[in-house]
């Protein structure tokens, strides 16, 4: 079977994306053949484009040309810019009944006391404050795997799936408002994450994220250990104190069996990062298929970073539930925009370096390829960074763009498992929740086997469809759920990627 050089994704589109790099004088289409290079996962012209005349990718606008394009031309920052139209909100034109499947899937879990499933088994070691941070990593160092000798201080508690400080740089030189119950509000999260059998939280002792404010604002006295380095005597009686909480807390951990669960107990964060021109044409979509089976099955899905559904968001807000929900969405975008001028930025500055060089020209067309994720069933909710998330099906979640800070606040509000797309190449990991790389494309799957967990660039190649690959996900996400470790676990991934969202001016 011959396969086009070029992809199609809708009939408006008036440019077409390169499978593979294409030499000056390919037939891309009838009569159109390119007349310059047009790299891999680039757009090339099929009609001629005016001055200031909208491009379209998706069968929506990606931006607007900035001088006249030809047919066969590359298309790019060099000629197609942002630009403002009109959205049409069009609040819950779209919603449709979503009827769950009548046989749930079911992957082996860990039920908690409380009834909620972990799809892991960590001990947590939490800090209020960046001055704590060293201490809680020599607190965990003792107990730490290594992937690449393969010592595992943990080889008498089988049923632990490790020991993680999550430390970050902020808690102390902040407001008391905002920035202070955002951070609060994230710890919260972590100490309350079912994939956390037991945890301690360590301060300094003098810190603005007091742990006595801390455990009454998040209601959290009962859950957690807590220890301030100033009131224990220093490092070293810190840490000994964190490793004998850790040395009694192993043994009860490892009681803990996995049980049949229904897949309703998914919560799968939806992430993307390093993407690409092929993001929203295989891994992206095939992650959708996948999240509209976890939402069959009874299961949650969170979609966020805000900046990259900005220009899109009234596509999501047709799929909204109640005009009330798309509203909330439609507010974040405001919010955004008042956000970025503030600070002297513009919100098509998202766009990489990384990802222009993959292809993606504008926020626009980023946008319109990372909600792919989300896949086509109701948007049920819409939440502020790291707020627990209570209902079942999509969820719409307020986070930046930058993944590591996203995934934070996704997996803060409950995620128990994360997808991750990527088309560059990330290597991202996120513990407690374990997180499923995929890959948009096939070179870059070969060339980082050992960090991929899936290659969706079978759909490039004709080897498979979008629907397929999507189940071929849903069928990892069980398997993930169920305890069979990913690439970035086996290389221990999880830890320093930790990064709560930093708002306000530090004093």
């Amino acid at each position: 079977m011959t396969i086009s050089p070029v992809i199609r994704l809708h009939p408006d589109d008036g440019v077409l994306i390169a499978r593979a790099s294409l030499p000056p004088g390919t037939m891309v289409a009838d009569g159109v053949t390119t007349v310059e290079r047009i790299p891999s996962g680039h757009k090339v012209a099929i009609k001629p484009i005016a001055l200031g005349e909208p491009v379209k990718r998706y069968g929506q606008i990606i931006g607007f040309a900035t001088q006249a394009i030809a047919p066969g031309q590359h298309v790019h920052v060099q000629n197609c810019g942002m630009g403002d139209f009109a959205k049409d909100y069009a609040y819950c034109a779209d919603v449709k009944p979503t009827p769950n499947f009548d046989l749930p899937a079911t992957f082996e879990g860990i039920r908690r006391p409380d009834g909620r499933v972990a799809t892991r088994n960590y001990i947590g070691i939490l800090t209020s404050v960046n001055c704590s941070a060293h201490v809680a990593s020599l607190v965990a160092d003792v107990f730490k795997k290594n992937p690449f000798t393969g010592d595992n201080p943990l080889a008498d508690f089988p049923n632990v799936d490790g020991v993680v400080a999550l430390t970050h740089k902020t808690g102390c030189g902040m407001t008391q408002n905002e920035p202070l119950a955002l951070l609060r509000r994230t710890l919260g999260g972590y100490a309350r994450h079912v994939n956390f059998s037991h945890v301690i939280v360590l301060g300094l002792g003098c810190e603005v994220n007091q742990i006595g404010g801390l455990m009454e604002e998040q209601k959290l006295a009962g859950r957690l250990r807590a220890m301030d380095i100033q009131e224990v005597g220093g490092t070293r009686k810190t840490v000994e104190a964190g490793i004998a909480f850790v040395r009694e807390a192993l043994a009860d951990a490892n009681k803990v069996k996995r049980e049949t669960v229904p897949a309703s107990e998914l919560t799968v964060a939806l992430q993307c990062g390093g993407s690409d021109g092929y993001s929203g044409v295989s891994a992206n979509p095939a992650l959708g298929a996948a999240s509209d089976l976890i939402v069959r099955h009874g299961g949650t899905v969170i979609l966020s970073e805000t900046p990259e559904t900005y220009g899109a968001e009234h596509l999501l807000t047709r799929r909204a539930v109640s005009r009330e929900v798309g509203e909330k969405l439609v507010d974040l975008m405001r919010w955004w925009d008042e956000y970025t001028t503030r600070e002297g930025a513009e919100m098509n500055a998202n766009p990489s370096p990384g990802n222009k060089a993959g292809g993606l020209t504008t926020i626009l067309e980023k946008s319109l390829g990372a909600m792919a994720k989300a896949g086509t069933t109701n948007l049920v909710e819409v939440l502020r960074y790291a707020e627990p998330i209570t209902k079942k099906g999509f969820v719409f979640m307020d986070t930046p763009g930058y993944d590591p800070v996203a995934a934070t606040g996704q997996v803060a509000g409950g995620a128990n498992l994360v997808c991750f797309t990527t088309g560059r190449g990330s290597v991202f990991g996120c513990k407690p929740a374990p997180s499923i790389k995929l890959a948009t494309n096939t070179p870059m799957y070969k060339r980082m086997e050992e960090d991929m967990d899936v290659n969706c660039g079978t759909i490039l190649e004709g080897e498979e469809s979008v629907e397929q690959c999507g189940q071929r996900i849903f069928d990892l996400v069980l398997k993930t759920a169920s305890g069979q470790p990913t690439k970035s676990e086996s290389f221990d991934f999880g830890g320093a990627e930790f990064a709560p969202w930093v708002l306000g001016a530090t004093m």
